[in-house]
């Protein structure tokens, strides 16, 4: 669905506008003596998360290193991984050692058809300090309280768990108990968590994977097919009302191709994110720009005294 705008507005095509005004972001940005921070939000999107990992790779390509970053979901996934440090070739690997679908992850006696606290073992080996605290970057990542119905925010204390919770998907993934608490995918109530950055960045990279396409009778024939359509719609619209809030939003809309449990196509959904990435840098760039941000490569050459651009 390229070219939707948000209700009164022009059309954002693949790219959120720049937000102007006096906010708190305006005005920090614009505060003498101070390099401005980026923010990066990572959607959820079940398997469509991977073309985060895509996004990631063509913003670092171009000396766009976020300083904070938060998610939801396979967002939350994601960004843990980039938090920790790892490039988007070891992210990607994550994914393809990491099958969220194996029979010996089948829950028994919970809710859900795969266990999420299966996964524990395999996340501990990405994160084996198990903490918010042992990231590079700061991580801010938000999951249901199913008990209170409302959301949490989780950015410090153990990692882990706080992941698997923000990405366990209703009736597919059982809840995570946390602190007496079960918690269940943050994108039920969250799958955009824009605000979670708001104050504490001055520019804010949004990247959205689930795009909201019409579909046909036949695509609706199981069960699953019907749960993660009703996902799709009910996320996006609640998403697409943050998109503003944004200075950039990237939305690959190849990756609607790809169903949320895809497990087979890993590296074109990568690709796909990447292009589209790729595809919106000159936007991307300009909204940075906008707010006082350089990309880390022109930095660099101007603390060198190299006055020449390179296209960064």
């Amino acid at each position: 669905m390229p070219g939707f705008g948000l209700a009164g507005e022009a059309p954002l095509g693949s790219l959120g506008r720049m937000v102007a005004g006096n906010s708190p972001r305006e005005l920090r940005a614009r505060s003498a003596g101070r390099v401005p921070t980026i923010g990066l939000v990572l959607s959820g999107g079940g398997s469509r998360g991977i073309a985060h990992i895509g996004v990631i790779r063509a913003l670092l390509e171009h000396g766009i290193d976020p300083h904070w970053v938060a998610g939801t979901s396979a967002g939350a996934i994601v960004g843990a991984l980039f938090a920790h440090g790892y490039t988007p070739a070891e992210m990607l690997g994550f994914f393809r050692v990491t099958n969220p679908y194996r029979l010996t992850n089948v829950a028994f006696g919970k809710p859900g058809i795969w266990d999420s606290e299966k996964y524990v073992p395999a996340f501990r080996r990405y994160f084996p300090h198990d903490s918010f605290e042992g990231l590079k970057r700061r991580l801010r990542i938000v999951a249901t309280d199913l008990l209170a119905g409302e959301p949490r925010i989780f950015e410090s204390g153990p990692l882990v768990l706080p992941v698997l919770a923000s990405s366990s998907v209703p009736m597919v993934f059982s809840p995570v108990a946390i602190e007496g608490r079960l918690y269940g995918d943050g994108g039920i109530i969250d799958n955009f968590p824009v605000q979670l950055l708001e104050d504490r960045c001055d520019a804010i990279i949004g990247v959205h994977v689930s795009p909201l396409h019409e579909v046909k009778v036949d695509e609706l024939g199981t069960s699953l097919a019907v749960l993660e359509r009703a996902l799709d719609v009910g996320m996006f619209n609640k998403s697409r009302a943050n998109f503003a809030r944004c200075d950039a939003v990237v939305l690959p809309q190849d990756v609607a191709q790809y169903g949320m449990f895809e497990t087979k196509k890993f590296p074109e959904i990568e690709v796909a994110g990447y292009d589209e990435a790729k595809r919106q840098m000159p936007e991307v760039l300009r909204a940075l720009r906008a707010k006082g941000v350089r990309p880390l490569a022109r930095r660099k050459r101007e603390a060198a005294g190299q006055t020449k651009p390179t296209g960064a």
